[in-house]
C-alpha cells in the first residue's frame, strides 16, 4: 500500500480498530464491521491495532497476548478482509519484524525524536506514521520526517497530531498544528482519540473525554486534517487499555456520515 492509494478518494482515510490486540476474535469482528461501514461510503480504511501497548502507567496494566500472536492476528485481519493494518513499534529491532505483518509502522508520540527508531522504520519500506510528541511544536516535527526521508523514505511519510501536555493531567490540541504540518507536503493524521485522554490520574489509569470526539472530529475534518485516527471497541468499559477515551463501535457510523458532510463543505 502507498500513500497515494490512501489520499486517492475525496474522502478522509480513516486509521481505527482497538487500542491493543486482545484477541483474534475480537479483532475481526471490529474489523468486519469497520469494513462495511468504509466500504459503503468510499472511506480508505486502515485497521489499527498495537500487538503491544508498551507505554502503560502502571506494572501490572494489559501490555498484550504476546508478540508473535497478536502480528499474526494483524495479518489474518490484513488477508481477510484485504486492508492495510497499522501497529506500533517501539524499538528499532522491532521495524523489521513488525514489518513482515503490517503495512504501516506507527512511531509512538513519546518517541517521535528516536532518530534510530525512525531510520529503521524507513528502511523496511512500509509507511512510516509518526505522531506528534506531546512536547514538540508543529514546526519540529519535519525534522523528524526528514530522518525517515533520509533513508529512503520519502512519500511513505505521514504525521499525527495527538495533543500537547497541558499541565500534568491533561492535553490540548492547537488546530493550527494540522495546517502547519501539511506544508511539509505530506499527509496529517488526527488522533482524535488519543488527543481526548487525560493522562498521569492519581490512580495510575488514564482517564478521558469520548463525549468530545465527534467534536474533536469534526474541528480536524474542517481544518484541513487528511485522516482520522480513533480507537474504537464494542464496549470501550471492558477494554484493556485506553477504555476510557474510545468511541463506542456502535457510534462510528453515525460520526462517519457526520464527518463527509463536513469535509464536502470545506471542499
Amino acid at each position: 500500500m502507498t500513500i497515494r492509494e490512501l489520499t486517492a478518494t475525496d474522502n478522509f482515510f480513516l486509521l481505527a480498530g482497538p487500542c491493543v490486540i486482545e484477541g483474534e476474535d475480537m479483532a475481526l469482528r471490529i474489523a468486519e464491521k469497520v469494513v462495511a461501514m468504509t466500504s459503503e461510503r468510499n472511506i480508505p480504511y486502515v485497521f489499527k491495532g498495537s500487538y503491544r501497548k508498551a507505554n502503560r502507567s502502571r506494572i501490572d496494566s494489559f501490555t498484550g497476548i504476546g508478540d508473535e500472536r497478536a502480528l499474526r492476528v494483524l495479518r489474518r485481519v490484513r488477508e481477510t478482509f484485504n486492508i492495510p493494518v497499522v501497529t506500533d513499534i517501539h524499538s528499532p529491532e522491532e521495524a523489521e519484524m513488525a514489518a513482515e505483518y503490517v503495512d504501516v509502522l506507527q512511531i509512538p508520540a513519546f518517541l517521535c525524536r528516536q532518530t534510530d527508531l525512525l531510520t529503521a522504520a524507513a528502511k523496511t519500506g512500509r509507511i512510516v506514521n509518526i505522531k506528534k510528541g506531546q512536547f514538540l511544536s508543529p514546526q519540529a516535527m519535519k525534522f523528524a520526517a526528514d530522518k525517515v526521508v533520509s533513508e529512503g523514505g520519502a512519500g511513505q511519510v505521514m504525521l499525527t497530531e495527538r495533543g500537547t501536555t497541558f499541565g500534568y493531567q491533561d492535553l490540548v490540541v492547537d488546530f493550527r498544528s494540522i495546517p502547519q504540518m501539511r506544508t511539509f507536503g505530506y499527509p496529517v493524521v488526527m488522533d482524535v482519540t488519543h488527543s481526548l485522554q487525560q493522562p498521569n490520574q492519581s490512580a495510575g489509569v488514564t482517564g478521558g473525554m469520548p463525549e468530545l470526539i465527534e467534536t474533536m472530529a469534526k474541528a480536524a475534518v474542517a481544518v484541513g486534517a487528511d485522516g482520522i485516527f480513533l480507537e474504537t471497541h464494542e464496549n470501550p468499559a471492558e477494554a484493556k487499555s485506553d477504555g476510557a477515551n474510545m468511541l463506542r463501535l456502535d457510534l462510528l457510523e453515525d460520526l462517519l456520515d457526520k464527518l463527509i458532510k463536513v469535509r464536502a463543505a470545506v471542499k
